[in-house]
């Protein structure tokens, strides 16, 4: 158990590198053990091929035949026999009748004694026949023929050759050393193959072990789907290689990114181009279908190597409506101011007529004052049936008046309850008179925007239109980004592009031209509210 902890504090790498050793080991060991089987029986094979060789070529010789006839056929034999053995490094050779007496023999004592071994195939005729048996030497690899007599084809004589199993191990133990250079060179070639194995997997892992890995891995995935930011990690091809779901939730992404570039997952245009550049981004204000999000790219690097960049996402959608709305009470508190101030000089102005003693002048200011001041106000209360924005117009006709521009509402304009959400109405409704009114600053006087709403044969229909100078490039008034103002750091350019998503919500279209007379028109169609 000691030695298994000590082992499991090892690095990755240094555990691979053991256990490459011990399997590549084991291989080897039973490579090495079949292979030394295989030699073992491929050479009792050739002993025993030898042998039976040497038995025909011996039972094949005319001395032997004739030597059978003699008295005393041991006398040619034994010497015969001898030097046959000599010539051919065997370890026995014998000649022995069909019964098996033998006339020679290595040891001369057995001369005449009974051969030990299986003698009947070859007493039958069989001339190819082998075995090993234990005999008078020990366990012996031998092959038995007979000598037939050509005249008549009787067997009149057997011929054994042998080896013993000890000379043949000797043979064998001569090509253990071809084997044993062989088994060491494939274990230092994979000894090698693995050490560099590990240590390219050192480099990757940081020589880390697995419980480390492990440990790092969850850590970091809890982390990187628990934070609130989106986060994107892109390689240098812009590929995505990493997201979580805060940032899944933010560009609505499909559910399989991995490995696809991030200007192919349906993005908008400007942001998908803008990820897929790679460049260095700090609180970029870019729209998705429906949000708005803050985009910060920077490179990612280790250890001086460039690894591509890294992206955070943050949700701006609550906070631009949270400042829409603050935007539009600011309106309202400086609309009242306004209206305040001018009241105040009204005021001034009426009392000091009746302190110079001219009643009538003053009674005729103040209800000209009166009746102008309520002529707005009743043309929106009368028109336009969505608090919200009766509020919202009245509020920005006073503004656009204390800056020198005239606001007012088209004749007959109707705006009626039901048609969408007030908060998209303020919106719409809004982004469309802060940029008439910024528009018609810039032209000559006299300045004026002009609000016309009304149901017409393709919907509800609403029209902007200004005194100002007009658009230099209506097609692309409601691209995000796109300003005729210069740029100020704040995310200019997305009122227009709020304006668009906003209609598009509510199943409408808008549109931005230019007057025939001059200035800029802006036009929004939605679908008549439903009785």
């Amino acid at each position: 158990m000691t030695l298994l902890r000590r082992v499991s504090r090892w690095s990755l790498a240094a555990q691979l590198f053991a256990l490459q050793a011990l399997l590549v080991a084991l291989v080897l060991g039973g490579v090495g053990v079949a292979t030394y089987l295989q030699f073992a029986g491929d050479n009792e094979r050739e002993t025993a091929e030898e042998m039976l060789g040497v038995a025909h070529t011996l039972a094949a010789v005319p001395d032997v035949l004739a030597a059978l006839d003699d008295p005393d056929p041991s006398a040619v034999l034994q010497p015969l026999t001898e030097r046959v053995r000599a010539d051919t490094a065997t370890d026995f050779v014998v000649v022995m009748t069909p019964t098996g007496i033998r006339y020679s023999h290595t040891d001369p004592a057995e001369i005449g004694r009974t051969f030990r071994g299986t003698i009947g195939p070859a007493a039958a005729g069989v001339t190819t026949f082998t075995e090993t048996y234990t005999g008078t030497l020990g366990p012996s690899v031998r092959a038995v023929v007979p000598v037939v007599d050509p005249a008549d084809g009787r067997v009149v004589a057997l011929v054994s050759v042998g080896r013993t199993v000890t000379a043949v191990s000797r043979e064998l133990a001569g090509r253990l050393p071809v084997l044993l250079a062989f088994a060491g060179a494939a274990l230092t070639a994979a000894a090698l193959g693995s050490w560099l194995v590990s240590r390219w997997l050192r480099r990757t892992t940081h020589d880390m072990g697995p419980a480390e890995l492990s440990r790092m891995y969850e850590y970091y995935d809890t982390v990187l789907h628990s934070v609130r930011e989106g986060l994107l990690l892109l390689d240098r091809g812009g590929r995505v290689q990493l997201v979580n779901d805060e940032a899944r939730r933010l560009l609505a992404l499909p559910p399989e990114v991995a490995g696809r570039p991030v200007d192919a997952l349906g993005l908008p245009d400007a942001l998908g181009s803008a990820l897929a550049a790679g460049e260095r981004r700090s609180d970029e204000i870019h729209l998705t279908a429906e949000r708005i999000v803050v985009v910060n790219q920077a490179p990612a690097r280790w250890a001086g190597h460039d690894l591509g960049t890294v992206v955070t996402l943050r949700d701006h959608t609550e906070l631009r409506a949270l400042s829409t709305e603050l935007e539009t009470i600011r309106g309202f508190a400086q609309s009242l101011n306004a209206q305040a101030h001018e009241a105040a000089n009204q005021l001034h102005t009426v009392v000091s007529l009746i302190e110079l003693g001219r009643a009538e002048e003053a009674l005729t200011y103040a209800t000209a004052e009166l009746e102008l001041a309520r002529h707005l106000t009743d043309a929106v209360l009368a028109g336009i049936a969505v608090p919200e924005l009766a509020a919202l117009v009245v509020g920005k006709a006073a503004e656009a008046g204390e800056r020198g521009v005239e606001l007012g509402l088209g004749e007959g304009a109707q705006v009626p309850a039901g048609l969408a959400d007030p908060r998209d109405l303020v919106t719409i409704v809004g982004n469309l008179l802060d940029n008439a009114v910024d528009a018609a600053l810039e032209g000559p006087e006299p300045r004026w925007v002009r609000l016309d709403a009304g149901c017409a044969d393709d919907g509800f229909v609403l029209r902007v239109t200004d005194s100002g100078p007009g658009l230099p490039d209506p097609e692309a008034a409601f691209t995000s980004g796109w300003s005729t103002k210069p740029a100020d750091g704040m995310g200019r350019g997305l009122g227009l592009a709020l304006v668009r998503r906003a209609v598009h919500r509510h199943g409408g279209t808008v549109s931005a031209g230019n007057a025939p007379g001059g200035g800029a028109e802006l036009r929004v169609r939605l679908p008549e509210p439903r009785p």
